[in-house]
């Protein structure tokens, strides 16, 4: 028979347990993660960057919190969004999606740890002080997306050789992946003997209607920007991609995935996957000013053989032969 003290003990053990549970909860770490696109865009990337946390001793729901804040492809919510992290008081934002999320989350805040990806130089940028000792809050990965703009132009060439007019789809909300992207396109465009022609889109209306023009003036080849609203919208995947049916070459190797012709750039996986690593560090007590923002070393050209195919095409030996990737 149960007394009443054992009675008493139960009661307040039941209650106990409840109230420990939410205490612990309540102490997890919560981290900011900031996007420009959608919950259903890239999800490799996300469970990468979910991967780097549980290579440093962090799963959510277990031992950290995440508060996703998605954009939707409209990058004026951007610095409404970074603003309202901060105020949750997040211990730190990681970023996803290019630069104008991360300069979003630095105008947010001076003393919030960021972690971004970045595929220009982040200190002709501006994001840090120096690629060995940032010296703010913030820090990341430097994958050149941007940089590589130029080899690219020079991979498309290879695999069309006989292409003249290359039409080059831009950014115009994203000013510094645009400004690399010509800065490196027009004098590689030059030296090839290529004629381009830049078409500028931001918005779904804007991709529509570069995509119209296109398909009326049929360029030989497509050059889509390092930039995660043109790479959906553009990509094969996407709404206008089918109707072109001209070869392109994109950055990301889930695009050739897709069915994309062809792919020049890091690997983006890995990046969001180091992003995660460098959460986890700093949730253990690492300072971002004394973290060196990581660059990538090699990049990985993937060509779809069965896309080149549907266009007619006949992959060179020389390009099959250095190719990292080739989907049959």
């Amino acid at each position: 028979m149960i007394g009443r003290r054992e009675v008493i003990t139960l009661l307040c053990g039941a209650t106990a347990w409840p109230l420990a549970a939410r205490a612990q909860q309540a102490a997890m770490p919560v981290i900011g993660f900031l996007s420009p696109t959608s919950l259903d865009t890239f999800p490799d990337r996300l469970r990468a960057f979910h991967r780097g946390l549980k290579d440093t001793s962090y799963v959510e729901g277990e031992n950290v919190q995440i508060e996703y804040r998605w954009a939707d492809n409209q990058s004026e919510r951007l610095p409404a969004l970074a603003a309202e992290l901060v105020r949750r008081k997040v211990a730190l934002i990681a970023t996803s999606g290019g630069l104008g999320v991360a300069f979003a989350a630095k105008a947010a805040t001076t003393t919030v740890p960021v972690v971004f990806a970045a595929g220009e130089d982040p200190v002709r940028l501006g994001l840090v002080t120096s690629l060995a000792r940032p010296g703010g809050n913030l820090t990341g990965i430097n994958f050149f997306t941007g940089e590589l703009a130029a080899k690219r132009l020079e991979l498309l060439r290879e695999l069309v050789p006989g292409a003249i007019r290359v039409a080059v789809l831009v950014n115009p909300a994203n000013p510094p992946t645009t400004e690399t992207t010509l800065r490196d396109v027009e004098p590689a465009a030059r030296a090839l003997g290529l004629q381009i022609q830049i078409f500028n889109a931001s918005t779904s209306r804007e991709i529509d209607a570069a995509f119209a023009t296109l398909v009326r003036e049929r360029p030989d080849t497509l050059f889509v920007g390092n930039d995660a609203f043109l790479q959906l919208s553009a990509g094969p995947t996407g709404p206008p991609g089918g109707r072109l049916g001209v070869p392109a070459i994109y950055s990301d190797r889930e695009y050739a995935e897709a069915g994309g012709l062809m792919t020049y750039g890091s690997n983006i996986v890995d990046v969001y996957r180091q992003v995660g690593v460098y959460v986890g560090r700093i949730l253990k007590g690492a300072k971002p000013a004394d973290l060196p923002v990581v660059q990538s070393s090699k990049f990985y050209l993937v060509i779809n053989a069965e896309t080149a195919r549907m266009l007619g095409l006949d992959v060179p030996p020389s390009l099959l032969s250095t190719a990292d990737e080739v989907i049959e």
